[in-house]
């Protein structure tokens, strides 16, 4: 007999505060609640932290690679550019003699290249 009381006042611990369909929780137990959908809410948040630093650290390693890019371009085109001042300065000394033997070679060689360019794309 004493089982089935036991289990009758366990039972009424359990459903203490049923009414009309309602339940009410026990503090102990509201507070077990709370906890635990503090420690989900928890894991949630840890896991949106991790997933945000995971997408910093690629934007940041991405941004690394595009500045490596962009000053390696830089360099390029510093280089091109004095290679291009250099074929400017040459262009220039031939221009500014008045030797019409060299103008005729430099004229005639442009048009026989763009002949030969036209050809060969035709």
């Amino acid at each position: 007999m004493n089982s089935r009381r036991e289990f009758r006042n366990n039972r009424a611990a359990l459903f203490d505060g049923i009414e009309e369909g309602a339940i009410r929780a026990t503090s102990s137990y509201s507070h077990e609640i709370d906890e635990n959908e503090n420690d989900r809410a928890l894991d949630g948040l840890q896991d949106r932290v991790n997933l945000l630093k995971s997408l910093s650290g690629g934007i940041h390693e991405e941004v690394e690679n595009h500045n490596r890019l962009l000053d390696r371009m830089g360099n390029d085109m510093d280089s091109s550019r004095g290679i291009l001042s250099g074929t400017m300065d040459r262009f220039k000394m031939v221009f500014e003699t008045k030797s019409s033997r060299r103008m005729f070679t430099l004229v005639a060689s442009f048009v026989a290249v763009f002949l030969i360019v036209y050809y060969l794309t035709r």
